[in-house]
């Protein structure tokens, strides 16, 4: 009796699908099929089943540098030179602005001299008092004269330093609040900057999310130039307190070092672990995209047909997890071009 191209091929699935459900197929029951799998002929096929996933909180995010400060004047002077502009990358310890120096560096001459004669004296009395020729008193009164000198000339050079106005930390200048030639006052801002090598992502998350991000303090914060890479946070801070009004807690997600072409100011998304849930999954290898429509091939009743489905996320390495359009139990193909060449045997064998 002849048998049809379409009946062989669901013979051959029927016999690759596992009675026990929830479980993925892995051995052919019959010689026969043993043999068509290794021939090649044997599509592949998949049990439905429902496994525990991590449960997601996907929420918006700001990206921000952890360091970011503005460098301020801490003496009074006109500005006499500006090294760095909006943009520039400044190494840690460069000088990037300076201001008129003649006054302390008078100063730190005036001082300097004073310390070497206190210096002088000081050695001086200390000889003649071994020697027992001056009383203890005076040694005393010449070290006093000594530290006070060390003192003024520490003073005097630390006045100097603050000529020199230099970068914190490398980075990047984004703002520049003087001109040559003005007299910077004492607390005035001079240069705004922050560093790209430290990132983190801020958060506003409603209090009914807290406890649970608290307990498991896992995210992941989306990178790259167009948000399409997830990277695990190297560590978050919350805050202690809510806000009075919104009653949200300030999450602070620090990224891991390195380059991820995200810069402060850049929204993103950020994703928390809440706790685990029931999830739907097939092994991703049997979903199919047909331009904007996404399913699957089904087998039931000895019948495969396609099916629309709604995609979760990539769960417990490539499992797919679904939103809709399956049940646990149900049979997936995992070969599409196999169900597309099965489909039309079956519409032929159907004309026949």
């Amino acid at each position: 009796m002849h048998v049809s191209s379409y009946q062989k091929l669901l013979a051959v699935l029927l016999v690759c699908i596992s009675p026990a459900p929830y479980v993925f197929a892995a051995e052919p029951a019959s010689e026969a099929a043993r043999s068509n799998e290794a021939e090649g002929s044997n599509p592949a096929v998949a049990v439905v089943k429902q496994i525990k996933t991590p449960r997601i909180r996907v929420v918006d995010a700001t990206i921000e540098a952890v360091q970011q400060a503005t460098v301020s004047a801490q003496i009074r002077g006109r500005i006499t030179e500006i090294s760095v502009d909006v943009d520039d990358y400044v190494e840690k310890g460069t000088v990037i602005l300076r201001i008129r120096d003649k006054e302390q560096r008078a100063a730190v001459d005036v001082a300097k001299a004073r310390f070497d004669e206190a210096d002088a004296e000081y050695l001086r009395k200390k000889e003649v008092y071994v020697k027992g020729l001056v009383a203890k008193s005076a040694l005393d009164k010449a070290e006093a004269s000594y530290r006070a000198a060390k003192a003024t000339l520490a003073q005097a050079n630390e006045s100097l330093e603050h000529t020199q106005v230099r970068a914190p930390y490398s980075g990047i200048v984004v703002k520049r609040h003087v001109e040559v030639g003005e007299t910077a006052r004492i607390g005035q801002k001079l240069m705004t900057g922050l560093s790209l090598e430290k990132l983190r992502a801020i958060v506003e998350l409603p209090q009914s999310l807290i406890h649970n991000v608290r307990k498991h303090k896992q995210t992941w914060v989306w990178v790259g130039k167009n948000l399409d890479r997830r990277i695990k946070a190297e560590s978050l801070t919350v805050s202690p307190f809510a806000d009075p009004v919104s009653h949200t807690f300030l999450v602070r997600i620090n990224l891991p070092t390195g380059e991820h072409s995200v810069y402060p100011g850049m929204h993103t998304k950020v994703a928390f672990l809440t706790g685990e849930k029931l999830s739907i999954v097939i092994p991703a290898a049997a979903v199919v995209k047909r331009s904007e429509v996404t399913g699957v091939y089904v087998i039931k009743d000895k019948q495969i047909s396609f099916r629309y489905i709604r995609l979760g996320g990539i769960v417990a390495g490539q499992q797919q997890e679904i939103l809709s359009g399956l049940s646990v139990g149900e049979t997936v193909l995992l070969d599409p071009d196999g169900a597309v060449m099965a489909i039309k045997s079956q519409e032929k064998s159907e004309k026949e």
